[in-house]
């Protein structure tokens, strides 16, 4: 498997979600409440061995701390006002979660790359009225998703629709048609 796109949300609250090929068919599996997410994601990583994951959530802090010669914003990354993405220390221990999840993830030889669903949702042009607000708009704007493969299932909802944005990131990326935005040494956000 080349790579899966990875919503990910908070530790037990069942929403964070897998985007995946198998069989001809992008797939979606989804994390269960009052279940280790972080868990459920090792497992899946380690069982089914992708090369690549493209993970939404920031897995770098601002450049101040670790290179203050060179950054002076102690909030945000450049790439995250690039694209207006929440700072890092705004989601404080979901990106310590993310990090800690991607270092897990390199031991074990995948790439991990950070992708941002909310900025590709604008790239691709969808209804920014609708998208994350209105259920009904899931099945049509799912219909405009670069997937590269049929769905096997409608997402069920907007966490399902992110991984599935995250997984397009990964299509992207490797038809070289990504836009990346940040700095290697303080993090990229790939789009």
């Amino acid at each position: 498997m080349e790579w899966i796109g990875i919503d990910y949300g908070s530790k037990m609250a069942g929403t964070t979600v897998i985007a995946y090929p198998e069989s001809g068919k992008v797939r979606l599996t989804q994390s269960e409440k009052k279940k280790d997410a972080d868990r459920f994601l090792l497992q899946w990583v380690w069982a089914h061995r992708p090369a690549a994951v493209f993970l939404d959530a920031p897995l770098s802090l601002p450049g101040v701390y670790t290179q203050p010669e060179q950054y002076t914003d102690y909030f945000y990354r450049e790439g995250d006002k690039a694209v207006s993405a929440m700072s890092p220390m705004f989601l404080g221990g979901l990106t310590a979660r993310a990090m800690k999840l991607a270092a897990q993830l390199r031991d074990q030889g995948c790439q991990i790359y950070e992708a941002y669903p909310g900025r590709l949702a604008r790239e691709l042009e969808l209804d920014r009225s609708r998208y994350k607000k209105d259920k009904a708009y899931m099945g049509p704007a799912a219909s405009l998703l670069p997937l590269g493969l049929p769905l096997a299932a409608l997402p069920a909802n907007w966490h399902q629709f992110d991984a599935l944005l995250a997984y397009c990131t990964g299509l992207r990326y490797s038809n070289g048609e990504h836009l990346s935005f940040g700095s290697p040494q303080e993090g990229q956000i790939i789009v």
